[in-house]
């Protein structure tokens, strides 16, 4: 069979106004053009598991608008999109659909709303794809394809993780490539919308497989720019001790997401500097104490750490590595107050980088299911507000409109050339007697 992989890709937000102000902010624009050139590694897996006697192609699409003759000859499409993309995915579903290609589509979106999926494709794939994309081609090629498919019983093992396709990829139109080293993580915050939704727990891929991906990237990229695509890359320390000794002398540089454990162990530190870490992205998601307390199902252990931000950010970046804190702005504890508290915190703490968003109802999650038992979403599903950048809840202690009115400021203070430049001088200044 010829198979068509297509990613929705592209950073989307409804907001026009704050949209043209991110064309404008230097911090802004860096990391919405990285976000948006990443490539779908979920798709990339699929494309490595495929039987060879499968021709396999891999797309893009930015813009289903724009997209007047679509790629064609497929025998099947498959399709991969978040939530502020779905009605697009959607739409270049139906098309194909009705030039008689049959379509799947996966991931998180579809995997918390099977059934409305299932109105616009002939099958969806619940959780985790590999576990039945092969089900999927036999089916399709004996013309039986099942409307839903449920994951495996168990999940999948990632010790069974096929090698991604990454030389299917047009490098030249990239700045990174994803890793994938682990799935799910062990904090349940309620707004997570990640791999948490795809597996039911944490797991691990085997440091083996982890080892293979990246060499098979450097052996089609001279100078590759990995970001691991974890939901929290460092929970197993041991386990990247081992890992990190092994990249050191591979000389490359990355990128990962992870709680603010990691400033606890400078052992760990220091090797993730020696083996290539420019960047870590933790959520800190509130200067504020109060807006942290049962942010998570399990522990509160974000609440806990509070009172160690600024110890611990100081400490990350005192061995080479920048952190780019991330805050959720509009949290129920929060009220007008805190534009002026996220600002005074990222000045005083010598924050790298900064990472803003407004809470979003993403299907699937604790929070989705909360703010609408409670009324408090605006317009229930209008997906393409699922961009965590536009307002569509009802803010506990201030209106929608102060929201989006405060959060536009904050961006505009947060981004702009001066305090971008102020908060990268101090960094570099610190980290001057580094080798």
């Amino acid at each position: 069979m010829r198979i068509g992989l297509i990613a929705m890709s592209g950073i989307r937000c409804c907001d026009a106004e704050l949209l043209e102000l991110g064309l404008t902010l230097p911090g802004f624009v860096e990391r919405s053009k990285t976000i948006a050139s990443l490539p779908s590694l979920g798709l990339l897996t699929l494309a490595g598991m495929t039987p060879t006697d499968h021709k396999v192609e891999y797309f893009e699409v930015p813009d289903v608008r724009q997209c007047e003759e679509l790629p064609d000859g497929f025998d099947l499409v498959a399709i991969s999109s978040y939530s502020a993309q779905i009605d697009e995915a959607y739409e270049l579903s139906d098309r194909y659909r009705e030039a008689g290609v049959p379509v799947v589509i996966g991931g998180p979106h579809v995997s918390a709303l099977p059934d409305e999926a299932a109105q616009h494709c002939d099958s969806v794939v619940v959780g985790e794809g590999e576990g039945r994309w092969l089900d999927v081609l036999n089916d399709c090629r004996a013309g039986t394809l099942q409307p839903i498919y449920q994951p495996l019983e168990g999940g999948f093992d990632l010790a069974d993780a096929p090698m991604p396709a990454f030389e299917m990829l047009d490098l030249s139109r990239y700045n990174r490539l994803l890793v994938q080293t682990s799935r799910g993580c062990p904090h349940r915050c309620e707004f997570c919308a990640s791999s948490v939704i795809l597996a039911d727990r944490y797991k691990q891929k085997p440091a083996a497989k982890v080892l293979a991906e990246i060499e098979r990237i450097l052996d089609i990229w001279k100078h590759p720019f990995i970001e691991f695509a974890d939901d929290n890359t460092f929970v197993d320390k041991a386990y990247w001790k081992e890992v990190l000794s092994a990249l050191k002398p591979r000389r490359f540089r990355w990128f990962a997401e992870t709680d603010l454990s990691v400033a606890r162990d400078d052992e760990l530190l220091e090797l993730m500097r020696q083996a290539g870490c420019e960047q870590v992205l933790i959520g800190l998601e509130s200067p504020t104490i109060e807006a942290l307390d049962g942010l998570e199902a399990k522990s509160n252990w974000k609440h806990k750490q509070w009172p160690e931000y600024t110890r611990a950010i100081r400490n990350i970046q005192s061995h080479g590595i920048t952190v780019n804190g991330c805050f959720i702005v509009g949290l129920d504890a929060h009220g007008p107050d805190i534009f002026d508290e996220v600002f005074d915190f990222v000045r005083d703490s010598g924050l790298y980088e900064v990472q803003v968003t407004v809470p979003t109802a993403f299907p699937g999650t604790a929070f989705y299911e909360r703010l609408k038992t409670q009324g408090r979403i605006l317009n229930d599903r209008d997906w393409k507000k699922c961009t965590l950048f536009d307002v569509n809840y009802q803010p506990s202690r201030m209106s929608p409109e102060e929201l989006t009115e405060g959060f536009r400021a904050l961006v505009v203070r947060l981004y702009g050339d001066e305090f971008t430049k102020q908060r990268r001088k101090a960094f570099f200044e610190r980290n001057r007697s580094r080798k």
